[in-house]
Formats: structure tokens, C-alpha cells, sequence
């Protein structure tokens, strides 16, 4: 989960990111996270129950290895 709020420039910024899991707080430094983080932003469409909602989800590292080492097929390097 980001936080974001609007500068004086009217552009947002992120003022910090939440792990959406253990709700742990990711250390950010000059506006960029100082740690691992995945970000997942899916927009449900067309022939899903949740047509037109946005979700965003935000993982920190040790809950994102929690989460992909369940996986079935596993996450490799590309």
C-alpha cells in the first residue's frame, strides 16, 4: 500500500509504502524505497467478478519469498 501526497510542484510522490502483508513499513530514502519491494497493480476486466476495480498491493521482500515459494511454477530469473 502507497501513501502518496501531492507537492508544492502539484506532483505526487510517494511518502511511504506498507507491506500490504505483514504491514511493516518499507524505508524509503529521498522518495525511492531503501529496501525490496513488489509492487502489483492489476486492473480487473471484462468476464471477472470484479470488473473495473483496481487493486494495488504492496510486498516487501522476506513476505514476497514467503508468498512465491508456495508457487506451483516457480518465479525464476528472466
Amino acid at each position: 500500500m502507497q501513501k502518496r501526497i501531492v507537492s508544492k510542484r502539484n506532483v505526487s510522490e510517494i511518502e511511504k509504502i506498507i507491506c500490504n502483508q505483514c504491514g511493516e513499513e518499507i524505508p524509503m530514502i529521498s522518495g525511492r524505497p531503501a529496501a525490496g519491494v513488489c509492487s502489483i497493480r492489476q486492473v480487473w476486466g471484462y468476464g471477472s467478478d470484479k470488473d473495473g476495480e483496481v487493486h494495488e498491493i504492496d510486498l516487501c521482500e522476506k513476505c514476497y519469498d514467503e508468498w512465491t515459494a508456495g508457487f506451483a511454477v516457480r518465479v525464476f530469473d528472466l
